[in-house]
């Protein structure tokens, strides 16, 4: 008698989720994490080829998160359910690392608020200039981006972040913006803005603590490398 496809396909899927809740993601490769996922979008097909074939496509598991919803659904077989629960696995882990920061007291930076910038802007295709905004005991008010533009072209203008960190009562900031170049050296224009930021917060009692600059899987802080002093 031959076996049934469908069965031995749930039983690897009830495996994989064993596997997950008995010793977590650390054990998995990349495709069994993406397997893992994808067996929540589509319920009754193998989606091992699947796996695979996006990071064929893309690269890395990073990548295939980082990706556009319409160029995850390039890849045969990955649907609009497919490519939402792809990206609503990042945005999930993003919120999950800002609210971990918030609990925390980064006197300047600490791993979590990095883990948390690296995540939020980490992949994307345009420049992102955002503020991270601290209450008197340093603790995380909130994450706003304040400057959307496309590649190199972020446009920042200090008053703008200024007026965000008196509207909501910030005693110091953070600053932080992506590179998709994936270099993370800041430009000259980088240190010009962040002295100037820095130099009118003076004359409102606001810190600036860091300026994190997210590249391609790493991050420059101008404090550990001696531009803040």
């Amino acid at each position: 008698m031959c076996a049934d496809p469908k069965n031995d396909n749930q039983g690897h899927r009830e495996r994989l989720r064993e596997r997950f809740r008995t010793v977590g993601l650390e054990a998995f490769h990349e495709h069994e994490v993406l397997e893992l996922l994808l067996s929540f979008a589509i319920p009754r097909r193998d989606v091992k080829p699947l796996a695979k074939d996006l990071l064929r496509r893309f690269g890395s598991l990073r990548e295939v998160l980082d990706a556009d919803p319409e160029d995850l659904q390039q890849v045969r077989g990955i649907g609009s359910h497919a490519s939402t629960l792809l990206k609503l696995a990042k945005s999930v882990a993003a919120l999950y690392l800002k609210q971990r920061a918030r609990q925390k007291t980064p006197v300047t930076c600490t791993r979590e608020l990095i883990d948390f910038c690296r995540t939020a802007l980490g992949g994307k295709r345009d420049e992102e200039f955002c503020v991270l905004y601290l209450d008197a005991q340093n603790q995380l008010i909130e994450f706003e981006t304040i400057q959307r533009g496309i590649v190199n072209q972020a446009v920042v203008y200090p008053r703008q972040v200024l007026e965000g960190a008196l509207k909501k009562k910030a005693s110091a900031i953070i600053l932080a913006h992506n590179h998709p170049s994936g270099h993370v050296r800041p430009s000259d224009a980088d240190i010009r803005l962040t002295r100037t930021i820095q130099e009118i917060a003076k004359f409102v009692d606001i810190l600036v603590h860091d300026h994190l600059i997210v590249g391609e899987g790493s991050v420059f802080s101008f404090r550990e490398e001696g531009l803040i002093p």
